[in-house]
């Protein structure tokens, strides 16, 4: 089987999943989150630092279960934008002109 290569967007939200999972494990070991979530923590590791971008859904949702995540609250997170760029059609000028 050949795999494409990863999107940009695709990379970008791998990297938010990673920071997420990695905010939410806290003070918690990989070792003990992995194992309560029946993976690997080499798997774990590979999700915390991004280079997993695309994990199967059954092991986010294992994962996302131990740390306390809604499933919605990962969608949301790995979705949005980052908070630095720029909305399409119009910069920071143009919302601080929006907002007075």
């Amino acid at each position: 089987m050949v795999r494409l290569p990863l999107t940009p967007a695709e990379v970008e939200r791998g990297q938010r999943l990673g920071a997420l999972l990695r905010r939410a494990r806290g003070q918690r070991s990989m070792l003990e989150v992995a194992l309560d979530a029946r993976v690997s923590p080499e798997t774990l590791r590979k999700i915390e630092s991004g280079r997993v971008a695309t994990p199967a859904f059954p092991t986010i949702a294992a994962i996302a279960d131990v740390l306390g995540l809604s499933l919605d609250t990962v969608w949301a997170e790995i979705n949005q934008p980052e908070r630095d760029a720029e909305p399409a059609g119009g910069g920071r000028a143009e919302r601080e002109r929006l907002a007075s």
